[in-house]
């Protein structure tokens, strides 16, 4: 069973937003079996529309909209559909009922233009949305299903998790597709293809390899298609065991996917406690690590030091130590993972400093030089790197560095 996602809007096209519609919906698709083939952006026009279905209908069983749902004149997906379908739009009262109740709950008054959502295709499958005034449609045809939903994010997802997927796996014999991933880190993705030729060769039918590679880290992620669940997850599962024996040494722990939350599991176990001092990375780490549920069960917190002075006054480097050796150096960067460690009580500490660029801050370091300590009540390391250009990669670089580098301390022998 194959799917196109087809979103609708000027504002994802002009990249006012960002298309994180077609992403859930990509993502929940394949939870269920269904193999997403397309995504489609078009711009909020009938022809647009009309044709983007056509072709949508080539190659894809299902096709799912978004957008263009809304009470305004601008909003035509609708009345498009109801054309192409060759229906005729009736009032639906249960819908009327449920507008008018969504505004009392407001205290803010309807329009007529708000009870026309009401309006919708007769001979449609018509889903309520809960959040919205927008109503979900299902039309079929030839034996292909096109369905329509709002574009606002939080009303599609209510819609495809209470109707669109329990519809579809009512309608459908659907195949399981699983996914494992492993995050590598300290290896580039061709010279970890090397390793996995073999690997690779001796998948067996319906298990595929796919690299996914992005700034500090490559991802490899194994898919299973089968219609035996408890099959098809073994497969998977053998698999695994192989590859986590191939790339032991560079990936996070099979326990978790990322390295936030492996180091959330290591601390948690070994109840210590961690803080950051960040300067080149501006806090990126402390994002990151924070975005993972339950960190504030281990993470104390960071002092994003960005200017010298924060780094005398606040975490207490030595002015001394900046000016015979610059800002960026492994000096400044020992001193400021100990002096956190001990400000914010801790038994780990991590520090950043360098040059993210464009410009080197006069220092006599170039553009990507990056120094990160980590630091214990009883050891330091700080390193040296040199992340390149642009600006994003040297942060990006520099964060996962830093938390591969905690990681090894921490679980080392």
């Amino acid at each position: 069973m194959q799917a196109e996602i087809i979103t609708i809007g000027d504002e994802i096209l002009i990249g006012q937003i960002l298309d994180s519609n077609s992403k859930y919906i990509a993502e929940e698709l394949t939870k269920v079996g269904i193999s997403v083939v397309k995504i489609t952006s078009i711009e909020d026009k009938k022809e647009a529309i009309l044709n983007a279905i056509r072709q949508a209908e080539e190659i894809a069983d299902i096709i799912i909209i978004t957008g263009g749902l809304g009470p305004t004149n601008d909003d035509i997906t609708k009345n498009v559909l109801t054309e192409y379908f060759d229906d005729k739009l009736v009032k639906y009262k249960e819908i009327e009922n449920h507008i008018i109740d969504l505004f009392k709950k407001i205290n803010y008054q309807y329009t007529n233009l708000d009870l026309e959502q009401a309006q919708l295709p007769e001979r449609a499958k018509i889903f309520k949305n809960e959040y919205g005034t927008a109503s979900g449609m299902w039309f079929k045809k030839n034996d292909k299903v096109v369905i329509s939903l709002p574009g606002v994010p939080v009303e599609m997802k209510g819609l495809m998790q209470n109707s669109v997927l329990p519809e579809l796996q009512k309608q459908f014999k659907l195949p399981f597709i699983l996914h494992h991933t492993i995050e590598t880190y300290g290896e580039g993705e061709s010279n970890i293809a090397k390793r996995l030729v073999a690997f690779e060769k001796d998948l067996p039918k319906g298990i595929s390899l796919a690299y996914l590679p992005s700034y500090g880290k490559t991802r490899l992620r194994l898919t299973a298609r089968g219609t035996n669940y408890e099959m098809t997850k073994k497969k998977l599962e053998n698999q695994v065991k192989k590859l986590v024996k191939l790339v032991d040494e560079i990936a996070v722990l099979e326990k978790s996917n990322t390295i936030e939350q492996e180091i959330l599991l290591v601390f948690k176990e070994k109840k210590l406690t961690l803080a950051t001092a960040e300067s080149c990375t501006g806090g990126k780490i402390a994002s990151k690590l924070t975005a993972v549920p339950g960190a504030s069960g281990y993470y104390k917190g960071t002092i994003v030091s960005y200017s010298a002075e924060i780094k005398i006054n606040v975490l207490k480097v030595s002015k001394k130590t900046i000016e015979k050796y610059s800002v960026v150096s492994a000096e400044v960067a020992s001193e400021m993972a100990e002096n956190v460690l001990k400000l914010f009580k801790t038994d780990f500490a991590i520090a950043t400093t360098g040059n993210a660029g464009p410009t080197t801050d006069k220092t006599d370091k170039s553009v990507g030089e990056v120094f990160i300590a980590i630091a214990s009540a009883n050891d330091l390391m700080v390193k040296e790197f040199n992340f390149g250009q642009p600006r994003e990669k040297v942060i990006k670089k520099a964060s996962v560095t830093a938390l591969k580098m905690l990681l090894n301390q921490v679980v080392k022998p």
